[in-house]
C-alpha cells in the first residue's frame, strides 16, 4: 500500500507508522541527493508557508527557510514580537487566519496543545519545529545521520541518550528508535529518566519492530554503544531547577574521550545543538572525528525539503489545460477593465 499524507500535519512522531517515518527519510534523501548534484527541484513553486516562533532558533528557521527556497516557496517568518497568537489573538483565530494566507505552518514553541490546535484549526499542513513535549523534525535529521553511517541499515544498532530524558529529544528519541528497530538505551539519573507512560510507549513499539530499550543510571550500559547522543543540561523548561543544581545532577554523565572509549570500534557522538562545551560535551569530543554533530545540523536542510514536499504536494495539482484556461479567462477580464 502507499503511503499518502494529504492533508494530515507533522506534530509528534507518534502519529506516524513505522511505513509513513521510513518513506520521509528515503524522500529526504532523495531531495539531498539532488542538492548535491546541483539539480533543480523547486516542485513547490507558487506555495507559501509561515514560519510561527514562540521560541527563537538557529538550525531551525535557517532549514526551513532555505529548504522552502530551493523547493520554490515564499517564506514568512514571524518572530516572538511579531505575531498577535496568544496575545491580542486566540490561537484559534490565528490558525484560521494564516491557514487562508499559507499553503503550510511551522510552529516552533511551548506548549504542545498550541501546536494541534494550529493544525486542527488552520486547514493546512502544520508541522511541529519544537515543543516541550516533543521535537520531532530533529529526529528525521538525526536518523538520517544515523542511517548514513552504516548504509542505510540501522536495524539493531544501539543508541544511547545521556542526561535528561524528560526533554523533548529524549523522548522523540525513544519513538523513533523503538519504531526503527533499533536498541536504545537511556542512561541518566534517577528522577531524571522516562516515566512508566513512556516505558509502555517503548515496549509496544519494540514488540512490533524488534527492537529494545533500556533504561538505567549504570555507566557500564554505554559499552557497545554504536552512538552516543545527549543534549545541554539547562535551559530546556521555563520551570526547572537552578542552573547549578542541574550541573550538580549531570555532572557524571558528562560525553568525554573516557566515557566514549566505552562505545563500540568507530562509536559516533551525537548532539542536537547548541552544546555546553565543557558541561554536557568536552571539546575534545565535539570536535573529534567521531562527532557528527555538524552532520545532524546539515540534515535538518535535508528532513524539511522532505517533510515540505510530502505534506504541502499530495494537494490535487490543476493540470496544464486547467491553468492554461484560467490564465486566458484572467488576461480577458484585464483587456475588458484596464483602460490607459
Amino acid at each position: 500500500m502507499g503511503v499518502n499524507l494529504s492533508g494530515r500535519s507533522f506534530l509528534k512522531l507518534l502519529d506516524l507508522t513505522t511505513e509513513e517515518i521510513e518513506y520521509l527519510l528515503k524522500l529526504s534523501k532523495n531531495f539531498k541527493d539532488l542538492k548535491r548534484t546541483g539539480t533543480p527541484h523547486r516542485y513547490l513553486e507558487g506555495k507559501n508557508i509561515v514560519l510561527l516562533f514562540q521560541k527563537t532558533s538557529t538550525r531551525t528557521r535557517c532549514a526551513f527557510e532555505v529548504g522552502a527556497m530551493d523547493l520554490g516557496m515564499g517564506v514568512t517568518y514571524l518572530d516572538p514580537g511579531s505575531s498577535q497568537m496568544g496575545k491580542k489573538e486566540s490561537i484559534e483565530d490565528t490558525a484560521r487566519v494564516l491557514g487562508r494566507m499559507y499553503d503550510g505552518i511551522e510552529f516552533r514553541g511551548f506548549a504542545q496543545d498550541d501546536v494541534e490546535e494550529l493544525a486542527a484549526k488552520s486547514g493546512v499542513p502544520v508541522w511541529n519545529g519544537l515543543t516541550t513535549e516533543w521535537h520531532p523534525t530533529q529526529m528525521l535529521a538525526d536518523i538520517l545521520t544515523v542511517q548514513e553511517n552504516f548504509n542505510y541499515d540501522i536495524k539493531g544498532k544501539t543508541l544511547v541518550f545521556m542526561g535528561d530524558c524528560k526533554n523533548n529529544v529524549a523522548r522523540s528519541l525513544m519513538v523513533v528508535c523503538s519504531k526503527l528497530g533499533m536498541n536504545f538505551v537511556h542512561y541518566g539519573p534517577r528522577g531524571h529518566q522516562l516515566g512508566e507512560q513512556h516505558m509502555q510507549i517503548l515496549e509496544r513499539n519494540c514488540q512490533a519492530s524488534g527492537g529494545s530499550f533500556r533504561v538505567t543510571d549504570e555507566r557500564e550500559s554505554v559499552r557497545g554503544a554504536d552512538f552516543i547522543y545527549t543534549d545541554v543540561w539547562y535551559g530546556l523548561y521555563e520551570n526547572e531547577m537552578p542552573k547549578e543544581e542541574r550541573v550538580r545532577v549531570f555532572h557524571d554523565y558528562q560525553v568525554n574521550r573516557e566515557l566514549m572509549s566505552l562505545g563500540s570500534i568507530g562509536c559516533k557522538f551525537l548532539h542536537c545543538l547548541p552544546a555546553t562545551r565543557g558541561e554536557d560535551v568536552t571539546d575534545e569530543v565535539a570536535d573529534s572525528a567521531a562527532s557528527l554533530c555538524w552532520e545532524q545540523a546539515g540534515n535538518r536542510l535535508t528532513a524539511m525539503r522532505g517533510l515540505l514536499v510530502y505534506f504541502t504536494r499530495c494537494r490535487p495539482e490543476r493540470s496544464e489545460l486547467q491553468i492554461a484556461a484560467a490564465q486566458e479567462e484572467l488576461d480577458h477580464f484585464l483587456q475588458e477593465r484596464i483602460y490607459c
